[in-house]
């Protein structure tokens, strides 16, 4: 048997032993609460081995496993607190950790990608990875000029096992298709393929992150770092130093977790416009809370080209919705494909599944939660709601695939945040179509 399926075997067979590996401390607890310990202690422990066990399989597997798993990180946020407080900290780990790559395998794809004599490019190279993600890992070094520098390194092979991952991940995604007809899953997991596959060149990515660079060049509110090189597996950008989102979750001032929420939002919001690009890839890991107070974004590898800026369609439907206008908001759904048109939906109940998810930009202020995240999830998610019955007839055109997916991110990492702040006003600035169109008052008209 070759490598290569001798590896797809074992990532398939680690795949398969998260649930398995559940169900066996599942059994061990059972014998230990038969054995006279008390439920909840044995509970707790069950609990915090399946997070550990989470944190080395997936961190192990990289590739599509892992983006799961740091998706699972961000989204935490949506469940009761008593289930998701011992995955917390597993989970986050995900978000900046991972097992690391040997030093060898490091200087070979360095020696393979920059030249026989890559160290010439650097003063000094740390071999030990300051972070990880899901197709590379990040180490820190100084520049031939002096510069400090982030060095990011795709592991090898990664390509083949990420697209291999989304593959078997899509099998289970094609039981969606059962509980929502009105989604059509096959060109949604075309265009996730499509999207992911761009996340593998380096090249891409930095092109995507000199154009977010330039866009937001001078500005005293957002930093993204220049890139140096790069080829096609190896990307270097200039180093940032700052406070992780992630740390912020954890332990961040009332006044750092509102700064953090309002520049997050404001820069999510404003890249479609100032760039052309939305940063499609919203955890918590990429993105950093400068000393001087400026928020700091990394990582450029999924990113939605929107040269024409977020649809206006987003904005008018948001403000309809708002406005409580069901009808209007059933016109919008329908043209742009959110809703089939052989589907006969009562327009005042779709207006009834939105309303809810649209408090954060119906006021001037707003404070993000986990408490209100978890309602939102319970409303769409229990299967005796009828929001989530009408749930499973809304369509995901696969053009918005990323507008989505930033979306949802978004609203989690805001509420993990807990911040508050005037986010109206930033879907005001920066969304077309959701500021009312200007009416002119009966002298200008006349004129």
């Amino acid at each position: 048997m070759s490598d290569i399926p001798r590896r797809a075997l074992s990532r398939s067979a680690k795949m398969a032993g998260l649930p398995l590996g559940m169900a066996g401390r599942a059994t061990v607890g059972l014998g230990k609460r038969i054995g006279g310990r008390p439920a909840e202690v044995v509970a707790a422990e069950l609990q915090a081995r399946t997070a550990e066990q989470i944190f080395q399989v997936l961190g192990q597997l990289k590739g599509g496993a892992m983006k799961l798993g740091q998706a699972m990180s961000v989204f935490e946020a949506a469940l009761p607190e008593d289930v998701a407080a011992p995955y917390r900290m597993a989970l986050t780990k995900l978000q900046e950790a991972a097992p690391p790559l040997p030093v060898a395998t490091v200087h070979k794809v360095l020696a393979s990608e920059l030249g026989a004599d890559w160290r010439s490019w650097f003063l000094s190279f740390d071999d030990a990875p300051a972070a990880a993600a899901s197709i590379g890992q990040v180490h820190r070094a100084v520049w031939s000029d002096g510069r400090a520098v982030a060095v990011k390194i795709q592991y090898p092979g990664a390509g083949a096992a990420l697209l291999g991952d989304l593959k078997q991940l899509s099998r289970l995604a094609r039981v969606f298709s059962a509980f929502s007809p009105g989604l059509d899953i096959k060109p949604l997991l075309a265009e996730l393929e499509r999207r992911v596959a761009e996340e593998l060149d380096y090249v891409l990515e930095a092109q995507s992150q000199s154009t977010f660079a330039a866009a937001y060049e001078g500005n005293d509110e957002i930093l993204v770092p220049p890139v140096v090189t790069g080829s096609s597996r190896v990307l270097v950008t200039e180093w940032i130093d700052g406070v992780p989102l992630s740390r912020i979750i954890v332990d961040g001032t009332p006044e750092e977790r509102d700064r953090a929420s309002l520049l997050l939002a404001r820069f999510l919001y404003s890249g479609p416009v100032l760039a052309g690009l939305l940063h499609a890839d919203p955890h918590p890991g990429n993105f950093r809370l400068l000393p001087d107070g400026r928020l700091g974004v990394i990582d450029f590898g999924a990113v939605d080209h929107l040269p024409d800026g977020v649809p206006e369609s987003i904005g008018r439907v948001v403000r309809l919705a708002i406005e409580d206008d069901a009808d209007a908001v059933m016109r919008e759904l329908r043209s742009e494909g959110f809703i089939k048109d052989e589907l006969d939906l009562d327009p005042h109940e779709v207006l009834d599944y939105l309303r809810p998810m649209l408090e954060p930009v119906a006021s001037p202020t707003f404070r993000f939660t986990r408490a209100w995240l978890r309602t939102q999830a319970v409303r769409i998610a229990d299967p005796r709601s009828p929001a989530a019955a009408l749930g499973r007839q809304l369509n995901l055109p696969p053009s918005y695939l990323l507008i989505h997916r930033v979306a949802i991110g978004m609203i989690a990492v805001l509420c993990q945040l807990g911040g508050q702040g005037e986010f109206r006003a930033e879907m005001e600035k920066w969304q077309p179509g959701f500021a009312p169109p200007l009416r002119l008052e009966p002298e200008a008209e006349a004129g």
